[in-house]
């Protein structure tokens, strides 16, 4: 009886991941596209210094990444608000 509703359950999920990516989304222009790639490498980039920070014990490495870290978020702010 658990698998049976399970599997239902899993059909309907795809069903709906289905139904939503043939959804018609309106195209973004190349400009807003190159934005939304800027901003998904900068936040990856964050994303990977949060990662080195939180395994550094030397300091000096930790004050580079902290510097990196503010220079990123500096960067994200300002292509966020363009």
């Amino acid at each position: 009886m658990a698998r049976g509703w399970e599997s239902k359950s899993v059909e309907a999920q795809q069903s709906e991941a289905l139904q939503k990516s043939s959804e018609v989304r309106p195209r973004m222009s190349a400009e807003a596209a190159a934005r939304a790639r800027e901003r998904e490498t900068l936040r990856l980039a964050r994303q990977r210094v949060l990662q080195q920070l939180e395994k550094s014990q030397n300091i000096r490495h930790r004050s580079l990444l902290e510097k990196e870290l503010a220079d990123l978020d500096q960067k994200l702010a300002s292509t966020g608000s363009s």
